[in-house]
């Protein structure tokens, strides 16, 4: 509350406190005819500009001549200024929240707009964020749609990759000798067994409670020597979980916490399956031991029968 003695008047008080920091301040006799008190902390009247003592710092405590002039000179400041709302309707200053699930009006003195200038906008102060609108999916107001028209561009880059996957897979099993599938069941229980003697894993894990896997990253996810190994898992962790500790065996980068865009996630693609997996899938009714699951980049988010293997 503390001012200068040659600032504006303030909007709060009638009077103002004169600046105690003022070297040459050495105090004032209170101007009240009764009082003429030495004051060294005095109050000036910002009606009658007079200078007063603490207890006759106020219109009434001094009987100030010009009471009310201060009230008066406010009041006019305050016509003279224009409103927010001043030449609009009611219609226009008040609104729905931009987000289709929100009935909340704004633009009223309880809930103000918050406008976002990335969507060009207008939401209430829950959904003022970007994360909580989903700003990043919606078109800006007034922008090209053929600009942000990237959903298409995406799937088209997914399936790209895929089918480069897939190629290089057929690729190396032209150059190499053709293996035999285990059609029987005699015949997979071998292979079974056979992955079971070269997987890695935690040794804790009881046996009873383990799902064996070949594990394979993309040629263009993976920056290490080790593109493909075997691993068992529990079977009662989700996909998540079994992404994060194969892209660690395999040194592949995993940024999935980090919240980036998309295009730089991994997902988990079931060969047998033909599909991607969900994150929140567990492992026991997703996979069995003897499949196989590939570490892919960029693909998005699963789709179910992504790939018919059958027509590979």
């Amino acid at each position: 509350m503390a001012s200068s003695s040659r600032s504006d008047p303030p909007e709060e008080s009638t009077f103002t406190k004169m600046d105690e920091k003022d070297p040459m301040l050495v105090g004032e006799h209170c101007q009240y005819a009764y009082c003429n008190q030495l004051d060294f902390l005095p109050f000036r009247c910002e009606s009658c500009r007079g200078t007063f003592c603490l207890d006759h710092r106020s219109e009434t405590g001094h009987r100030c001549p010009k009471a009310g002039e201060w009230a008066a000179r406010r009041r006019k400041a305050n016509l003279s200024t224009p409103s927010l709302g001043a030449g609009r309707s009611m219609t226009e200053v008040e609104k729905p929240c931009a987000s289709p699930a929100c009935k909340t009006v704004i633009g009223t003195s309880l809930s103000t707009a918050v406008h976002c200038p990335t969507c060009n906008r207008d939401y209430c102060l829950k959904h003022r964020l970007k994360e909580d609108h989903d700003c990043k999916n919606l078109i800006p107001i007034g922008a090209r749609p053929s600009r942000f028209d990237s959903k298409t561009e995406s799937a088209r880059t997914a399936f790209g990759k895929l089918k480069a996957w897939g190629t290089a897979q057929k690729a190396s099993v032209s150059r190499a000798l053709p293996k035999p599938k285990p059609t029987s069941a005699a015949a997979r229980l071998v292979a079974t067994n056979n992955l079971k003697k070269t997987a890695k894993g935690d040794d804790k894990l009881p046996p009873e409670k383990r799902v064996y896997l070949y594990v394979e990253a993309e040629a263009a996810t993976t920056k290490s020597k080790f593109p493909e190994g075997a691993f068992f898992y529990s079977k009662d962790w989700v996909i998540g979980r079994v992404l994060d500790a194969a892209a660690k065996s395999l040194q592949v980068q995993n940024v999935n916490n980090q919240g980036m865009d998309e295009k730089d996630k991994l997902r988990v693609f079931h060969v047998e399956g033909g599909r991607l997996l969900e994150f929140n899938e567990k492992v026991g009714s997703a996979l069995v031991s003897g499949n196989r699951i590939v570490l892919l980049r960029g693909v998005g988010p699963p789709v179910p029968d992504l790939i018919d293997l059958t027509k590979a």
